[in-house]
């Protein structure tokens, strides 16, 4: 299938200007104006068509239609229509002012326009901001910012990057080699060489030095970039990386966040939708599907209303079926990602780490003086347990029982309350304890928390697993398998007994194997409901997770789909959340966990006992990874999120302060 028209935006048939421009003078004069009339007529015409109805308008009845329009509708709506009627370089040039003009910089859109641009439309843009405003926009640029920020904002407004489809090939390892001495290799960076390599060569080449830089470092460039740079330099020598090597998926990003949480950044929306209805919003949709797991189109119909909302769905242009094929490029992303997500080596980081100057006996005494007596000290208590890795906390009750004869646990739980009390005993908890506590939690009582088994039995390694089952048992009685057994039934129940048994296999992946089951994967699709979950449980519950990250690397290939979408469009309810869950893992765990985090707080409500899980689970083994995660997707911290919660629900007090200093910093 050919690449083609990607756009959403075509020129109308039968197209007659002079009859438009009449047209949307009747839907105008008189009192009131027709709304549906002319988000219908703009929004089915391209640009170039929108152009000589502008013109014809000043001709019939020498007016300027965009004033007109701006003085009959307002607010969201008033904005779109009339962007929409100024030419692309009109409206880049308009966005890059408005950007830089009065007190404050959006440094956002800078970026998103300057690094997403081609040569022909940046040399455009600066031509209609100097015959728009009569200004130089390098130099209006020059004036609003500065540092490495500016100098690459100088760079790409040059124009001047190599075309597309120029590759030296003699350079692509030495680039790499040059990016990665100025700074992995060395302390300090030299950004100089970041900014030359990156806002000059082709995006053909940059893409095969990526390659060879993950190669190299065994890290993504976009990893390093993170490490070495800040700021808004940092955020824009990540958008050039990003548009280098998808402009649909940068796309899909900014309109994800412009979106999501309360509020809406109406301003990138329109910019996008505008920029890029006539270009590859096919492209952006089918990124933004593979991303996000929702349609751009379901987003911007839970999120707009009105006459806003309708324009914004025309440009969008329809609602993509949830299990349909990749369009070409989609494809190329989705198996990329898999790619690097085989290929990267992502060094884990918790948040908590051993006291250097522990001293156990003086931490038991110490706790012991917090809990006597009237009142308790809670600061004494959360900066000993919360300062403490997990191997200390446990010598500390055993220096309890023995200095003092008494249960740290037992003494803990009856001093403190709520949230607060089940947050420390479960720091005071070994790992298994705390597993199988969690474990016993989401199964007792009347209803089941499946996402809390889910996360735990699809999370954990074969080792943690079975030091869970024996904590089990010793806890309650009972075999973990038998409160499965007990609580859940069908196919979850297998898959979950399944994972219960921590016998996934081990070790780096098979490639001759991973073709075989992507193989078997995509047959099992066609094949009935039963059949096909044996087939997918077979593989999902039983392979190492490098292997399975290349068997959904090559089902892409194989069948032209993606294994999540293959998976909401067969199966349903617990079934399926489970088997996104173990995907989801597989193709990056601290973003799975960034997610769960951002459901257990965001909304009415916090769901703390998810929000403590994590929490306690994860701060020594990725809850630094897990944060970055989290500000890269919902582009807040972790620790802000948790300082707001403090307003809304139970994050509040010494609760929150305790899991404030798990979190470790803000981002």
């Amino acid at each position: 299938m050919g690449k083609g028209f990607r756009g959403t935006v075509t020129d109308h048939p039968n197209f007659d200007a002079n009859s438009d421009a009449e047209a949307l003078y009747n839907a105008m004069k008189g009192f009131g104006s027709d709304k549906e009339a002319i988000l219908d007529l703009v929004t089915s015409r391209n640009n170039a068509q929108r152009q000589e109805i502008r013109s014809a308008y000043k001709s019939l009845y020498g007016k300027d239609l965009i004033a007109d329009l701006k003085y009959e509708l307002t607010g969201k709506f008033e904005r779109l229509i009339a962007s929409l009627m100024l030419p692309p370089a009109y409206h880049d040039a308009k966005e890059i002012k408005d950007a830089i003009k009065g007190a404050g910089t959006d440094e956002k859109c800078l970026i998103e326009i300057l690094a997403s641009r081609t040569n022909e439309q940046i040399h455009s843009l600066v031509e209609a901001y100097k015959d728009a405003y009569g200004r130089d926009v390098e130099q209006d640029v020059i004036g609003d910012t500065s540092g490495h920020f500016k100098k690459m904002l100088i760079v790409l407004l040059q124009g001047t990057r190599e075309e597309d489809g120029v590759v030296h090939a003699d350079l692509v390892e030495e680039d790499a080699q040059a990016l990665y001495a100025a700074g992995e290799e060395q302390w300090g960076t030299d950004e100089a060489i970041f900014i030359m390599l990156l806002g000059n060569r082709s995006v053909t080449h940059l893409q095969l030095v990526f390659d060879e830089y993950q190669k190299i470092t065994e890290k993504s460039i976009e990893d390093s970039i993170k490490s070495e740079l800040s700021g808004d330099f940092e955020r824009l020598m990540l958008a050039v990386v990003q548009c280098i090597r998808s402009r649909a998926m940068f796309f899909a990003r900014r309109l994800y966040k412009s979106m999501k949480g309360l509020g809406t950044a109406d301003n990138t929306l329109i910019r996008i939708m505008i920029s890029r209805s006539e270009i590859d919003m096919l492209d952006i949709r089918e990124c933004f599907r593979l991303r996000y797991d929702k349609s751009l189109h379901n987003m911007i119909e839970d999120d707009t209303s009105g006459e806003y909302k309708r324009t914004l769905l025309k440009l969008c242009g329809g609602d993509d079926d949830v299990a349909g094929e990749f369009f070409p490029e989609a494809a190329q992303i989705a198996y990329k990602m898999w790619e690097i997500s085989a290929m990267s080596k992502v060094q884990l980081r918790g948040t908590v780490h051993p006291y250097a100057e522990f001293d156990p006996g003086s931490d038991a005494q110490d706790l012991r003086k917090a809990m006597k007596g009237f009142g308790t000290d809670e600061d004494t208590i959360i900066d000993i347990i919360a300062r403490r890795s997990n191997d200390q906390r446990q010598v500390i009750r055993q220096a309890f029982k023995s200095l003092l004869g008494r249960d740290l646990m037992a003494d803990l739980k009856s001093e403190l309350s709520k949230n607060l009390c089940r947050l420390i005993l479960g720091l005071m908890m070994t790992p298994p304890e705390f597993d199988a506590k969690m474990m016993r939690k989401a199964m007792e009582g009347a209803g089941t928390d499946e996402h809390a088994l889910i996360e735990i039995l699809v999370t954990r390694s074969n080792q943690d697993i079975q030091a869970m089952c024996e904590a089990y048992q010793e806890a309650y009685k009972k075999s973990l398998e038998d409160a499965i057994h007990s609580d859940t039934s069908g196919h979850f129940c297998r898959i979950l007994v399944s994972l219960a048994q921590g016998g996934r296999e081990e070790g780096p992946a098979d490639l001759d194997k991973a073709v075989q089951d992507a193989q078997a994967l995509g047959d099992a699709c066609n094949a009935d409901s039963d059949e096909m979950m044996d087939k997918f449980m077979s593989i999902l519950c039983t392979r190492s997770f490098p292997h399975l990250r290349r068997v959904f690397q090559e089902f892409v290939r194989c069948t032209n789909k993606d294994i999540e979408l293959i998976i909401k469009k067969e199966m349903s309810g617990d079934v399926k959340n489970v088997m996104l869950a173990i995907v989801r893992s597989v193709k990056n765990q601290p973003s799975y966990f960034a997610d769960r985090l951002y459901k257990a707080m965001k909304g009415l409500g916090t769901d703390d006992r998810a929000l403590i899980r994590i929490m306690v689970s994860r701060s020594e083994i990725d809850l630094f990874n897990i944060r970055k995660e989290f500000k890269e997707t919902h582009d807040a911290s972790l620790h802000d999120f948790i300082q707001v919660e403090a307003l809304v629900g139970d994050t509040s007090g010494d609760y929150r302060k305790t899991l404030l200093m798990l979190c470790g910093g803000e981002d």
